[in-house]
């Protein structure tokens, strides 16, 4: 149960430590200060829950390892984090549609994970989802904005949503682990939380004049470790100073 409950962990916080990377990459480049400072307090909160969930995992693991070593000091194929969460940050409207889809799961996700019967973990979720479920508003009213915009904000978040679709039926791509953590009543039925999901993202795309993508293949492979090459670029920026300098401390 402990190793299930340790790479459990690690993919709720690798999912965080990613996207909040991806989004402190906009710090001082928002379209306007005011957004620049959402997208960088978004990161904080991302890389606030990263913290506590790799704190409960280095508890688990019991080898003395803290929340630094395990997010700096892993290879690629060591890290679990949703494939979505780590595709480039391109234009605003690719932001915003990766953020939406991901706050949304993350949303349902926390929800449910509430009743978890490992304190801790509900403990945390119940943090969590006061913050995601902000992620989720603001993110919603950009996607409403730019599908019933002009006509290139349209285009823009209509390209967006090509692009980040057929990486989400990997949100739901459940494993031993996922079903294992269900049985003993810990973790999350994904199969549970996925109408939610569409739900809501057919009510926002609705308002924003988007369709809901229909029989798109999907790439999956998080669970296993299997990315796509962006995650190894975005590592390797990352962990470098970790790397350079073993063991550094400010």
């Amino acid at each position: 149960m402990h190793n299930n409950l340790y790479t459990y962990c690690l993919r709720l916080g690798d999912t965080s430590l990613i996207l909040g990377q991806r989004l402190g990459d906009w710090c001082g480049h928002g379209p306007v200060l005011e957004e620049d400072i959402a997208m960088t307090n978004i990161a904080l909160d991302l890389i606030g829950q990263a913290r506590a969930y790799y704190s409960y995992a280095a508890e688990m693991e019991g080898k003395g390892r803290t929340e630094d070593d395990i997010a700096f000091l892993r290879s690629e194929r060591g890290y679990f984090n949703v494939l979505l969460a780590e595709q480039p940050n391109g234009d605003f409207a690719m932001t915003m549609m990766r953020q939406f889809l991901i706050s949304t799961y993350q949303y349902y996700f926390y929800l449910e994970l509430k009743g978890s019967n490992d304190a801790t973990l509900a403990a945390l979720a119940e943090k969590s989802v006061k913050e995601v479920a902000y992620h989720q508003r603001h993110s919603s009213e950009w996607i409403k904005r730019m599908g019933d915009g002009t006509e290139e904000s349209n285009q823009r978040i209509k390209n967006a949503l090509e692009a980040c679709w057929l990486y989400t039926g990997d949100l739901f791509d459940a494993d031993d682990t996922d079903r294992e953590m269900v049985k003993a009543g810990t973790g999350v039925d994904l199969q549970k939380i996925k109408p939610r999901w569409e739900s809501k993202v057919k009510e926002v795309f609705s308002e924003a004049g988007l369709e809901f993508p229909q029989d798109v293949f999907m790439v999956l492979g998080s669970r296993s470790g299997r990315h796509s090459e962006h995650l190894g670029h975005l590592l390797s920026e990352m962990q470098v100073l970790q790397r350079s300098y073993p063991g550094a401390t400010w």
